[in-house]
């Protein structure tokens, strides 16, 4: 642990002068993190939707890392693996996950059941970055979803609109071995899931579908709840006051909390049009992600400000920061805040004068 935050110490520097300075990030390391990116490679030959992923189309694609703990370092390593994969054409995004397990169990069936009380696959997809307006599907090893929009995260006040039900989408499952069959030992189950652009779509808000290097934030989340096997069946254990024992959650990109609505905390995923199967671009994080980060940490602050004095910071300096002299990959910028009449925007501005804000409701303001 100590190895990895003097790791993270070196790459904050590398790319802000004010981290060696005055390390503002410092207790919150678990915040900023670098999320984990993956480049998506367009097919011309989009893969059969019916759970099994081993058609040759997706063995073109590169899986992903193991899943983590949503706290990452915090938490000790899952105990099963779980991996997913991505592709993209004109219509749809694909997804393909595979998830290692002994015992595969579901028992949820109707659409929109809150699918996470079974063991679970999740996506969770925000194509305009700005952490408001995004999408959640979950499915279980039923082929049960649970899918839904949020306006903004439940930290804002929510709500989820359950209304959404992703028109077009396909979805499937693969168990390898026996669902619901305590008395042998499974392999695991697939998922492979198409979701249409033209689905994303809810309250006014309609995504546009990616461009040749367009990058949108995406998390995908593994909920497993701990069972025992009780007169042949599958129980969740629980604690001495007879409670089901929290739910392990694991992630894709470490959230660094436990909380999977933080979208700022999402990976990148960077669709290419170059065809699967030859070799893709690598990612480069954009500029304008860096000047992120102080407004987030601005964010942070002011809420924990507001959450001990009752009322939001109207400087700066109350808050502990420093406008000026914050440098983001050679480039001189200068963080500022402005009192509103509900709260406050916080605005982060170059010498070349691009602006990137953030409001009290964590709105991103491109």
């Amino acid at each position: 642990m100590k190895q990895k935050l003097a790791i993270l110490a070196i790459v904050l520097c590398q790319t802000t002068t004010i981290v060696l300075a005055q390390s503002p990030f410092a207790g919150r390391e678990n915040l900023f993190t670098t999320p984990l990116n993956y480049v998506a490679g367009f097919t011309s030959t989009p893969p059969v939707i019916d759970g099994n992923i081993n058609d040759d189309v997706w063995k073109k694609a590169a899986w992903t890392v193991y899943f983590e703990d949503i706290e990452g370092d915090l938490k000790p390593k899952p105990y099963y693996e779980t991996r997913m994969k991505m592709l993209w054409d004109d219509k749809y995004i694909y997804f393909a996950a595979e998830l290692k397990d002994p015992h595969v169990w579901a028992n949820l069936r109707k659409h929109d059941e809150i699918v996470f009380y079974d063991n679970d696959f999740e996506i969770f997809i925000d194509p305009s970055n700005t952490t408001h307006k995004y999408f959640e599907i979950e499915i279980n090893a039923l082929n049960t979803i649970f899918d839904l929009f949020l306006a903004k995260p439940y930290r804002n006040g929510g709500p989820a609109h359950h209304e959404w039900n992703t028109p077009g989408m396909l979805h499937a499952v693969n168990i390898q071995g026996t669902l619901n069959n305590a008395s042998d030992e499974d392999k695991g189950w697939t998922v492979e899931i198409a979701v249409p652009f033209t689905a994303l779509s809810m309250m006014g808000y309609t995504a546009s579908a990616p461009k040749d290097n367009d990058i949108w934030r995406l998390n995908f989340s593994r909920v497993q709840w701990q069972t025992d096997i009780v007169n042949g069946k599958y129980v969740k254990k629980k604690d001495t006051k007879g409670k089901d024992l929290p739910e392990h959650n694991w992630v894709w990109s470490p959230q660094g909390v436990i909380n999977m609505h933080l979208p700022e905390r999402w990976g990148y995923v960077q669709f290419s049009k170059v065809e699967v199967g030859n070799t893709l671009p690598q990612f480069k994080m954009p500029y304008a992600e860096k000047q992120r980060q102080y407004l987030w940490l601005a964010y942070y602050k002011q809420k924990d400000f507001h959450a001990k004095n009752k009322r939001y910071a109207q400087t700066l300096k109350e808050l502990g920061l420093q406008g000026t002299a914050i440098d983001v990959d050679g480039m001189k910028n200068t963080l500022s805040l402005s009192p509103t009449a509900k709260g406050f925007k916080i605005t982060i501005t170059d010498n070349k004068s691009q602006a990137i804000s953030i409001n009290n409701e964590g709105l991103i303001i491109k």
